[in-house]
C-alpha cells in the first residue's frame, strides 16, 4: 500500500457516501444482520442494484435480537463511530435523540483512573448514550428503509463457488445468488470452515486470552437531564482490586445502565446485592448515587474468553467476490468499546474499495489491505492494554517492553497535560491512527508533563 497507515486511517474517517448511487454490481448478499452487516448493506446500497441480508433472526422485528447474546450489556459508541454513522445516515443524531438516546457532550462525560479523575480536559467530540437495541434498531430501520435492500430470514449454510469466483450463498431453503458476498456473521463466523470445505485455505486465527467477565444492571433514573451522562472508572492492577472497572450511562426510558467487569476467576456483580454493594463501596460517589435508585430487572452477565482476529489478508489464495467484515474478522476486549466503531470503519473500507471501480473477478486484496489498517489499529490498542493485565501472558509483540513504557508515560501525562490528553482522546476514540501517539513531540511532551507533575 503506497500510503502510510496513518494517512489511510485519516482517509477512511473522512469517507462519505457518493452524492449519487453508481452501481458497479447487480446483487450483493450480506450474511448476517449484525451492526457490521447492516453498515455493509448501507454502503452496498450505493454500489449494487439490490442488496439481500440473510439472517436467522427476523430483522423486521424490533427490540433485542436473539442472535446478539451480548445485546443486553452496556455498549459504547465512540466518537469516531458516531461520526461515521452521521456520514452514512445524515441526521442520525436527531433521530436517535427522538427515539430516546441521550446526548453525551464532552462536559457530560467523566473518566476515573483508580478512582481519581483521569484527564485534565475532556474529549472535544460529541457522542450519544443509549442501549444496544436502541442504536442497532435505529441503524436497522434506516437500512431496511432503503428501496433496494431486502431481508431473508434463514440460516446460511455455505458458499456457492464457481471456479475461483463466489457466486452466492446457500441457506436452509435454497440459494441466493450474488455478484458480491459479505460475511458479517460475527465472532462465530463459519466462513473459515466453508472455505476449507470448498478446498481453500482457512485464515490463521490469532487469539489473546483475556477471560473477561462482566455484568450489567438497569436502574431507574429520576433526573430527566443529568449533569453526567457517561461516567467510566478503570482500576489498574496496582489497586489490587478484583474489579477491573465499572461504568454507567444514561439511556432511554429514564434509566441508568451500569456495568462492572472482572478478569479470570473474578466475577463481580453476579447478584443484585453484590452489584449494588460494589458500586457504593469500590467506586467514586457518582456510582453510589446510581446504585441508590430502584434496580430494574435482573443483573445480566456475559463472558468474553478471548480477543481474536482472522487474517484473511494473509491468504495466498482467496475466492473473488467475497469479503468479511466486523467481528467476523476481528473482535476485541469489549471493555474498550471498539466494536461498533471498527464495524463502521470496515464499511468505509468497503465504500473506498467499491468506489475505485475494482475488477471483482480477482480477490478483493485492496479491500483487505484497507481493512488491515483498521484491524491493526484496534488490535494494537486493545491487546497492548490487555498485556498489562496480571493474568495475561502474551503473546508479546516485538519491542513490547519499550512500547509499554511509552504507553504508560503517555497515559500518565493525560492526567495533567492538555495537549497529550487531546491527542490520546483522538486515538482511543478511533479518529486518529495509534501512530499519532508515537511521534517524538508527543512522547517528549508526555515526559515533560510527568516531570512537572512529579515536582
Amino acid at each position: 500500500m503506497s500510503s502510510s497507515p496513518a494517512r489511510v486511517f485519516a482517509a477512511l474517517n473522512a469517507v462519505r457516501p457518493p452524492d449519487q448511487a453508481s452501481p458497479v454490481l447487480g446483487r450483493a448478499v450480506v450474511v448476517g444482520g449484525s451492526v457490521a452487516g447492516l453498515l455493509a448493506a448501507r454502503v452496498l446500497s450505493d454500489y449494487a442494484e439490490s442488496v439481500v441480508i440473510v439472517d436467522r433472526d427476523d430483522l423486521q422485528a424490533t427490540g433485542a435480537r436473539p442472535g446478539v447474546p451480548q445485546g443486553t450489556q452496556l455498549h459504547a459508541l465512540l466518537p469516531g463511530g458516531f461520526l461515521q454513522l452521521e456520514h452514512l445516515f445524515p441526521g442520525f443524531r436527531e433521530q436517535a435523540l427522538a427515539q430516546g438516546a441521550i446526548e453525551a457532550p464532552p462536559a457530560a462525560r467523566l473518566n476515573y483512573l483508580d478512582n481519581r479523575p483521569k484527564v485534565v480536559v475532556p474529549d472535544d467530540a460529541d457522542s450519544l448514550a443509549g442501549s444496544r437495541p436502541l442504536l442497532e434498531g435505529l441503524i436497522r430501520q434506516q437500512v431496511l428503509r432503503l428501496p433496494n435492500v431486502k431481508t431473508i430470514t434463514a440460516r446460511a449454510t455455505g458458499l456457492v463457488i464457481d471456479g475461483a469466483v463466489t457466486t452466492g450463498v446457500r441457506y436452509d431453503a435454497g440459494v441466493e445468488s450474488g455478484d458480491l458476498v459479505v460475511d458479517a456473521m460475527g465472532r462465530s463466523s463459519r466462513l473459515s470452515e466453508w472455505l476449507e470445505q470448498a478446498g481453500w485455505d482457512r485464515p490463521v486465527t490469532q487469539r489473546m486470552t483475556v477471560n473477561l467477565n462482566y455484568a450489567t444492571a438497569l436502574f431507574r433514573r429520576p433526573e430527566a437531564a443529568p449533569d453526567r451522562t457517561v461516567v467510566m472508572a478503570l482500576h489498574t492492577p496496582r489497586m489490587s482490586s478484583d474489579v477491573a472497572g465499572a461504568a454507567f450511562f444514561a439511556i432511554e426510558d429514564n434509566r441508568w445502565m451500569a456495568m462492572m467487569a472482572g478478569y479470570g476467576d473474578n466475577r463481580p456483580g453476579r447478584t443484585a446485592e453484590d452489584f449494588v454493594r460494589r458500586l457504593r463501596e469500590q467506586f467514586p460517589p457518582e456510582f453510589g448515587e446510581v446504585a441508590g435508585n430502584d434496580l430494574l430487572g435482573d443483573v445480566q452477565t456475559y463472558r468474553h474468553a478471548d480477543s481474536r482476529r482472522r487474517n484473511f489478508h494473509d491468504l495466498a489464495r482467496f475466492p473473488a467476490r467475497l469479503v468479511s467484515v466486523g467481528d467476523a474478522v476481528a473482535s476485541f476486549n469489549p471493555v474498550y468499546g471498539q466494536g461498533m466503531t471498527a464495524a463502521a470503519l470496515h464499511a468505509a473500507c468497503l465504500s473506498t474499495y467499491l468506489r475505485s471501480g475494482p475488477d471483482l473477478d480477482v480477490p478483493a486484496r485492496r479491500f483487505f489491505a484497507l481493512q488491515k489498517v483498521v484491524v491493526d489499529a484496534a488490535w494494537s490498542m486493545s491487546t497492548s492494554a490487555d498485556l498489562a493485565l496480571p493474568h495475561v501472558d502474551g503473546p508479546y509483540p516485538r519491542g513490547y517492553r519499550f512500547s509499554s513504557w511509552v504507553s504508560r508515560q503517555i497515559v500518565a501525562a493525560t492526567v495533567t497535560d492538555v495537549a497529550t490528553a487531546r491527542r490520546f482522546n483522538e486515538v482511543v476514540s478511533m479518529r486518529e491512527h495509534p501512530s499519532a501517539l508515537a511521534t517524538p513531540s508527543v512522547i517528549l511532551g508526555a515526559l515533560r508533563a510527568n516531570r512537572r507533575a512529579a515536582r
